[in-house]
């Protein structure tokens, strides 16, 4: 029989995650109670004004039409309006401004648009795995930007960019990080638009977690470096903000040509999102962020209970200033391991999941990460399941 994957599909590379679903799977199907940490997915719904609006357009009979692959305009407006208001960032709607089908989407399309087969591409190590399959399945080339503990998990570009060969085309970012949960301020983006211009490499930055900021921490986007527009642009997403996840509603804003390749090569591929989605996220930008303050102090409270409750235990991990997640380092006798089999062993023992640290990456390894997805409660009671696992 003809081979069926193509080389871009056989090229990928192994998905790490697989092995620790299937478990989950088979532990639920013989009525284990998990507790699932695992997977960033917010559990609590939207604000009620969001959706009340989505159930009110869906009855426009215009509603549910084909939209526009870019974005409706008033949506594209919403967005720039909104950086505006938070960043101090001044966006052209027309051609600063795109509406993607959650930012992962956008990302996987503009590497099909950008990159030749062959072109490098730096990505953190570790990083959301969404970017190595991205650029594996466009044909680039990736190398990988090593970020340890040691250097606060902040890149060391330079040293990199001088061993690459050839040089690099594009520069992968993403702060507040996943997984590490590590943060920056504005002068680390004052670095990055230096350093692109001086070697001529183009930067994408996802800022999927620019609200979900604890302590008095506020992220800064990209945009706001004089001359970032000139080297890059910016995702932004309203899943984990906004508890819209499901709903699939993303922003690729900044650099005009970049943002023309990604419009060129979805208008090949979709017709957007269903505009009662659009109008409600519309709702969602411009109305009151009182529900965004409640979802942080969600987040808040749960981390401190986990963090609170590990450190307890006995099992040392700091607290992250922002994301939805804990970086936590496996325990000194449980390290020879490796993340995989640790993570199997929580789950068995535990019935607590989480995502081994491999799955993000080489460096990644010798860590799990805990999502903070279920209530309070519930990750006392992964504390104290973990408890029996690890003393």
């Amino acid at each position: 029989m003809t081979k069926i994957e193509s080389d871009r599909i056989s090229r990928l590379p192994p998905y790490m995650f697989g092995k620790i679903n299937q478990e989950k799977l088979e532990a639920r199907q013989q009525g284990v109670d998990v507790i699932d940490l695992g997977m960033g997915n917010p559990d609590c719904p939207p604000a009620n004004h969001i959706i009340e609006k989505l159930c009110q357009v869906t009855h426009d009979s215009k509603a549910h039409r084909y939209s526009a692959s870019k974005g409706i305009t008033h949506l594209r407006r919403a967005i720039s309006e909104w950086y505006e208001k938070r960043f101090g960032v001044v966006l052209d709607p027309e051609k600063e401004a795109m509406v993607t089908i959650g930012s992962k989407e956008g990302i996987s399309h503009l590497t099909l648009a950008i990159l030749n087969r062959g072109d490098v591409v730096l990505v953190q190590d570790p990083t959301y795995p969404a970017y190595l399959y991205s650029v594996a399945i466009a044909g680039g080339n990736l190398v990988g930007i090593p970020l340890t503990e040691e250097k606060d998990f902040l890149p060391d570009l330079a040293k990199v960019v001088s061993e690459t060969y050839p040089k690099p085309k594009v520069l992968i970012l993403s702060y507040p990080h996943n997984p590490t949960t590590r943060v920056v301020d504005l002068g680390f983006f004052e670095e990055i638009v230096r350093f692109a211009k001086r070697e001529g490499i183009i930067v994408l930055h996802d800022l999927a977690y620019s609200e979900l900021c604890f302590d008095g921490y506020k992220a800064p986007s990209f945009l706001q470096v004089k001359g970032a527009k000139d080297v890059g642009i910016e995702f932004y997403s309203m899943s984990k903000s906004y508890n819209m996840a499901g709903w699939r509603v993303g922003f690729a804003l900044g650099n005009k040509k970049i943002l023309e390749a990604l419009a060129k090569i979805k208008g090949y591929y979709d017709y957007g999102i269903f505009t009662p989605i659009q109008v409600a996220s519309i709702v969602a930008l411009r109305g009151s962020q009182e529900c965004v303050e409640e979802i942080v102090e969600t987040y808040r409270r749960r981390r401190d209970v986990l963090v609170k409750g590990l450190n307890r235990i006995g099992w040392p991990v700091l607290t992250p200033r922002a994301t939805m997640y804990v970086w936590a380092p496996i325990p000194d006798k449980f390290k020879k391991m490796g993340s995989l089999k640790f993570s199997s062993l929580l789950l068995k023992k535990s019935e607590v999941a989480v995502s081994p640290g491999i799955g993000f990456g080489k460096q990644g390894e010798g860590y799990v990460r805990f999502a903070l997805v279920e209530n309070e409660h519930r990750l006392r009671q992964a504390v104290r399941g973990i408890k029996k696992t690890i003393m």
